[in-house]
């Protein structure tokens, strides 16, 4: 992979565990059990002897799962790192010298900052992709809102105190790449080799990521006066209805279409936390997005689409 696509990689799959391993011999049990739950990635911290080994053994034997190294604090460390087979390189600190190495080599590095001074001097080194570290203890979510405006450019890889409860503010967070966390892979899981738990809580981080909220059902109509009648209708509830130039909304959970649109009946709206990463997370439980049906925002970036199959009868419209 290119270092474009391994980030792009990073985005769509929104979570790369961070793991400590002291037993080499743990890896490919481990590096199967992230994959069948769904995250076939993850940062192995240089924080103990088995992690070159560990490295070795997952990108030789489970070539599948895209395998970095963590914690690596100078130029030594990622060439070892690099050569043990590791495709991406993190650290928790910005060290120029290991950031010039990486460059040089064609490595992705990913350095940790938490202030404007370190944001700077990673984009004076080429970087527009950083680890946000630590990331609740240096303001979370809400120092990520105040980087946007002067720093509109970089996207963040968060770390620190990032778990299932506050997981999906960070994936909401327009300059978030992806989330990195442990608890998925914590040490007492890897000691009791207890994999199924492990591809239990990263299936469920995968949903997480994903923030999926149904917030309206929209139903087909022949007619503006047809979708007229049935609104009537649910006037009678006292519910509010008001009238578009496409559809004709009961309150907000119910949209009437003026005329037959997407699904055999109407169609399902679904908020996400991130188009992209919902379109790609979907992809591989079959469905797929229907040509035409996409909307794009000035700089790009999906906004809406519906997607087949439907579900009894309606079409899924995707939405942010």
């Amino acid at each position: 992979m290119t270092k474009d696509e391994i980030f792009t990689f990073f985005h769509n799959i929104g979570i790369v565990p961070v793991i400590k391993l002291d037993d080499a011999g743990k890896a490919v049990p481990l590096a199967k059990a992230l994959m069948a739950g769904g995250i076939p990635c993850a940062e192995v911290t240089f924080r103990t002897q088995a992690a070159e080994e560990s490295i070795k053994r997952m990108s030789a034997e489970c070539p599948d799962i895209l395998i970095g190294a963590g914690t690596v604090i100078n130029p030594e460390l990622a060439e070892k790192a690099v050569k043990a087979g590791a495709k991406f390189i993190v650290s928790a600190g910005l060290n120029p010298e290991t950031v010039k190495w990486c460059n040089e080599n064609n490595i992705p590095c990913v350095p940790g900052v938490c202030t404007p001074s370190e944001i700077e001097l990673g984009l004076s080194l080429g970087l527009n992709v950083l680890k946000f570290f630590p990331a609740e203890a240096s303001g979370g979510v809400g120092m990520l809102k105040n980087f946007q405006g002067p720093f509109g450019q970089v996207k963040f890889m968060t770390t620190g105190g990032i778990n299932p409860s506050n997981l999906s503010d960070y994936a909401k967070a327009p300059n978030v790449l992806a989330v990195g966390g442990s608890w998925m892979v914590k040490d007492a899981l890897i000691n009791e080799e207890n994999w199924d738990e492990i591809t239990r809580l990263c299936k469920e981080a995968t949903t997480l990521m994903q923030g999926f909220e149904i917030i309206h059902v929209g139903f087909n109509n022949e007619s503006v006066d047809e979708a007229g009648k049935v609104a009537k209708e649910f006037e009678k509830f006292g519910f509010a209805t008001k009238k578009g130039n496409s559809s004709t909304f009961v309150n907000t959970q119910i949209e009437l279409c003026h005329k037959m649109f997407y699904g055999t009946h109407g169609h399902i709206a679904i908020r996400c936390n991130d188009l992209e990463r919902a379109v790609f997370y979907l992809a591989k439980k079959g469905f797929s997005i229907i040509k035409g049906s996409e909307k794009y925002d000035a700089k790009g970036k999906l906004k809406v689409c519906y997607l087949d199959p439907e579900v009894g009868g309606f079409a899924i419209h995707l939405v942010k």
